[in-house]
């Protein structure tokens, strides 16, 4: 789905708004526009979001992803087969990340190389992460000194 066309929309339309008043308004109104075109993009994505996981829940099986396709979302459904992963209640929590775009992208390519959405491959790292440090915690006590070769 394009989302570039509603956010464009509504630029037009808060362009359209200032241009009641003078020069200045409508040069603050594009000034406007333009800061809030990245938050505009997250929150209707926020909001996409929230619908695959209401749509999610009304399913008998499987879940509904939002998947992005450079900045354009799609929903895509996804049947859930026996060890794919966490089970739909086991993801509740939501949370909003910012990267540097290059990260995005090669973390879009690195799922796209393992055939899982962004989301889903997002959790498998963070798993993957967390388990590494879980074992090798410390024990508190230290080792220093050097080897040769």
């Amino acid at each position: 789905m394009n989302i570039t066309i509603v956010i464009d929309a509504l630029k037009e339309d808060l362009a359209g708004a200032a241009e009641l008043g003078d020069e200045r308004v409508t040069d603050v109104a594009r000034r406007l526009a333009d800061t809030l075109g990245s938050s505009l993009r997250l929150r209707l994505l926020d909001v996409l979001s929230q619908a695959a996981l209401e749509l999610s829940e009304k399913l008998p099986s499987g879940h509904v992803e939002v998947r992005l396709a450079g900045q354009e979302p799609e929903l895509v459904y996804v049947e859930e087969t026996a060890g794919t992963g966490p089970s739909r209640e086991d993801l509740s929590a939501r949370i909003t990340l910012r990267l540097p775009e290059s990260l995005k992208t090669a973390a879009e390519a690195a799922a796209a190389r393992e055939g899982a959405s962004l989301n889903t491959w997002l959790v498998r790292a963070i798993g993957r992460a967390t388990e590494q440090r879980s074992a090798t915690v410390s024990t508190g006590r230290r080792l220093s000194g050097y080897a040769r070769s």
